[in-house]
């Protein structure tokens, strides 16, 4: 390691305290994790902010400024190394200023000042002083009350906003993420409850008064060999030649998943990856072969302890993939096979995983159940003409194991994707290795999920008949979907990840793709300390 150079002192910043926005501060002041959420980078877009937005759109174009009234006005206080932006400046005949403040109330539906609008108001009043101007009042305008109501400006307001100012700073400095609040009233209308989730840290049974719901998009399955996907007016567009095969709203699209010979415009690529939406790239079998998502992640603190705890080793996250994954395997056969031996030696097996003193120990248990569960699979396959004489790895020898593998790669690239919204690194595992370049941890996450969802969507496309043997090809002692036979598993695949159930911890109804990210995101609660252990999620 060499030695940094000295800088010359005047550009010496090792000293200068990270800059701030009034906002981040305001946020702060309604909850400290709100604030190292924002601060980590999580991004929500919840009905209460796209109000917001709209109703800022007068305010945030300086160009629709009047004489003697400044819109959208960006302001700084130096010396607090804070920035800011006033939405409306009034100035005075005597030269004084006002400040308005734009306020929608979607959710309180009141209009009445809170601490955070106090704060907010006098930071951008103590930057414009410092900037020279007089600050003679400042108020905030309720855009759906039509009401203006002032804003104290006293030292005691300026006060608590410095102390404010110094303890946000700290807290987005810390290396440990703030605690969730507990049963408070301000959880259910923050924005961030989704990514938060304050109430499923106690891995209790959850009453919520207000259930944030899955959005209302899709993930988009690219699967005809030779089209083409492309952005058009704000929509994605596949085409094979002269024939337009699909036009979705991007407002729907949740992710993209390309499937084979499929190709994508960059025009799309890149507005997807601004919209901060996934693209998984999978060969015509299934394999994932790379993914893409925007760079501005999420929580790169627990991204760096993930991959420092990745080298070193942990037992705790595996013991519970791979006890839930046993626990699901036994509730499945329970309720679609015929086996009363298994069974119970499944259930030993997932109550021997949580304490297992090594990772090779736990990898050994978790053979004996894989032995097990595949070795009574077939009972659950109620269809004439199909066998199941045992698991295989690719290439699969038989339409069960090639249409298992292929619901497997849908699901990992589910976990991918979920794993990338929390800003965590896929590859980065604790019960899998990242030898051959493995996505790991997306792997790990997988696990507890195969029964329930990758096992369950082909058991029941075959006993109904979905999928029959004429959707396979063989060729050279393999096995592997034709294309009709790959959108009949895919269509399987989405009817049972967008399917709801109510969760075996929490309690309450959500779809297995919103459970998976709701895992990733308990995943990340371990690494950045604000949750006290992982639990998987177990059917009954």
């Amino acid at each position: 390691m060499t030695e940094e150079k000295e800088r010359p002192s005047g550009d010496d910043q090792s000293s200068a305290p990270e800059e701030l926005t009034i906002g981040l501060v305001a946020h702060f002041a309604f909850c400290p994790r709100r604030a190292w959420l924002e601060a980590a980078g999580e991004k929500t877009d919840t009905a209460q902010m796209a109000v917001g937005t709209a109703e800022h759109q007068v305010t945030d174009d300086p160009r629709r400024g009047r004489m003697r009234v400044d819109r959208a006005v960006d302001v700084v206080n130096r010396e607090l190394a804070y920035t800011g932006r006033c939405d409306t400046i009034e100035r005075f005949d005597d030269g004084g200023v006002g400040i308005v403040e734009y306020k929608a109330t979607p959710i309180r539906r009141r209009a009445e000042l809170t601490e955070p609008m106090t704060i907010q108001v006098a930071l951008q009043a103590m930057a414009l002083e410092s900037m020279g101007e007089t600050v003679r009042e400042g108020s905030v305008y309720f855009t759906e009350h039509a009401q203006r109501i002032p804003v104290s400006l006293d030292s005691a307001a300026r006060s608590r906003a410095e102390e404010l100012v110094t303890a946000t700073r700290q807290c987005i400095s810390s290396d440990q993420a703030p605690l969730p609040l507990e049963d408070d009233p301000r959880c259910p209308s923050c924005s961030h409850i989704s990514v938060c989730l304050p109430d499923e840290r106690e891995l209790q049974p959850v009453q919520r008064r207000i259930i944030v719901a899955d959005p209302d998009t899709q993930v988009v399955h690219l699967t005809t060999p030779g089209s083409l996907a492309s952005l058009r007016q704000g929509r994605l567009l596949v085409r094979q030649g002269p024939d337009e095969l699909a036009s979705i709203p991007l407002e729907r699209v949740q992710g993209v998943v390309v499937h084979g010979n499929v190709d994508l415009t960059g025009g799309l690529v890149r507005e997807l990856l601004w919209r901060d939406l996934s693209i998984v790239w999978c060969t015509s079998r299934g394999r994932i072969v790379g993914y893409a998502s925007s760079t501005q992640s999420p929580n790169a603190k627990a991204r760096v302890q993930q991959r420092r705890e990745a080298t070193t080793g942990r037992l705790d996250l595996p013991r519970e993939f791979v006890g839930a994954k046993i626990t699901n395997q036994a509730t499945l056969l329970r309720r679609n096979g015929n086996a009363p031996a298994a069974i119970p030696a499944l259930r030993e097996l997932a109550q021997r995983a949580p304490t297992a003193s090594s990772l090779t120990e736990l990898l050994g248990i978790e053979g004996e159940a894989g032995r097990l569960y595949f070795g009574s699979f077939g009972t659950m396959l109620k269809a004439p003409d199909w066998t199941f004489t045992g698991r295989q790895r690719r290439p699969a020898k038989d339409p069960v194991n090639a249409a298992l593998n292929y619901a497997y790669a849908l699901l990992l690239g589910d976990c991918v994707v979920a794993l990338r919204s929390c800003g965590l690194d896929p590859h980065a595992g604790f019960l899998h290795s990242a030898n051959r370049n493995k996505p790991a941890l997306a792997l790990d996450l997988c696990e507890e999920f195969r029964a329930p969802v990758a096992d369950s969507c082909i058991v029941r496309a075959i006993n109904n008949h979905e999928l029959v043997p004429s959707d396979f090809v063989s060729r050279f002692d393999a096995t592997s979907l034709s294309d009709t036979g790959r959108k009949k598993v895919i269509a399987a695949y989405e009817q049972r990840i967008t399917g709801e159930f109510t969760h075996p911890t929490f309690n309450y109804r959500v779809t297995w793709r919103r459970a998976i990210e709701v895992q990733a995101r308990l995943i990340l609660g371990v690494l950045d300390g604000s949750q006290p252990k992982y639990l998987g999620v177990r059917t009954r």
